[in-house]
């Protein structure tokens, strides 16, 4: 057994080459897939829908809600989840039963950090690494987006957006888009607050909210001036191999808002 520590600083053993390993977050399972790791993950969450092989895999639960009595009987001997997407007590639950390795991530750098640990956990060593350089050398490809005021938004009922200290957040600063808001994490807002925000643009993501035309429309009603634009959410928020394809989308977006 290998002792390590995760991104939460916290200390555990695992096995040297996990063949048992559960993901409860999307975009880490794809990475795992990516990695080779088919054969070796036995277990994901419902909303790991890349690639479409994924979906064979056993359901533990939800990203928040996970299936205790499911997971028992596939004793993993690795589980792989993040700070943000699943809930704290479900973590400290496993904890007591099973290796989990937990990342936590707020920039392109932690997100990196998490791709090469996982791949050492996993003896996948050099396909994180080609990963990696995959990553790095597209978004060195970016164009220079206009400077404009932003608000990403990902709810509706209430209206919830991206604030600082996120993944997102630190997406829009790569692509030179400033984040109007100045609160933490996902803060909720009614209409005359995003009116008095005036962004110049205004991001409807993909997931997890379907923004429609309806609320394209609503938001115009109270920011008459602002360019709205639906994005695909994973391209924002996924912080795994899927990186790869953003800066071409975010090419694609700049287009848009020239």
């Amino acid at each position: 057994m290998d002792k390590i520590v995760d991104q939460l600083g916290f200390e555990l053993s695992i096995p040297i080459k996990p063949f048992r390993i559960i993901s409860l977050v999307p975009s880490q399972t794809e990475l795992l897939f990516d990695l080779g790791l088919e054969e070796r993950i036995v277990g994901v969450t419902k909303f790991c829908i890349h690639p479409d092989s994924a979906t064979s895999k056993t359901i533990v639960g939800g990203t928040k809600n996970f299936r205790f009595d499911v997971i028992d009987q596939i004793r993993p001997d690795l589980i792989i989840g993040n700070k943000e997407e699943n809930y704290a007590e479900g973590i400290l639950s496993l904890r007591k039963k099973y290796p989990v390795w937990m990342s936590d991530i707020s920039s392109l750098e932690d997100a990196l950090s998490m791709i090469r640990s996982i791949g050492e956990i996993t003896s996948t060593h050099t396909g994180s690494e080609t990963i990696i350089h995959s990553i790095v050398n597209e978004f060195e490809t970016l164009l220079p987006f206009p400077s404009k005021r932003c608000l990403y938004l990902i709810w509706k009922k209430p209206w919830m957006a991206v604030g600082k200290n996120t993944f997102i957040d630190s997406m829009l600063s790569t692509i030179n888009l400033i984040n109007c808001l100045d609160s933490q994490r996902y803060p909720e807002l009614i209409d005359q607050e995003i009116a008095s925000l005036s962004p110049e643009v205004i991001l409807l993501s993909s997931e997890p909210y379907p923004f429609k035309e309806r609320q394209i429309q609503e938001l115009k009603a109270l920011v008459p001036t602002a360019k709205i634009v639906l994005v695909d959410g994973e391209l924002f928020s996924w912080y795994g191999s899927r990186l790869i394809k953003s800066p071409v989308y975010f090419n694609t977006l700049r287009n848009q808002l020239v």
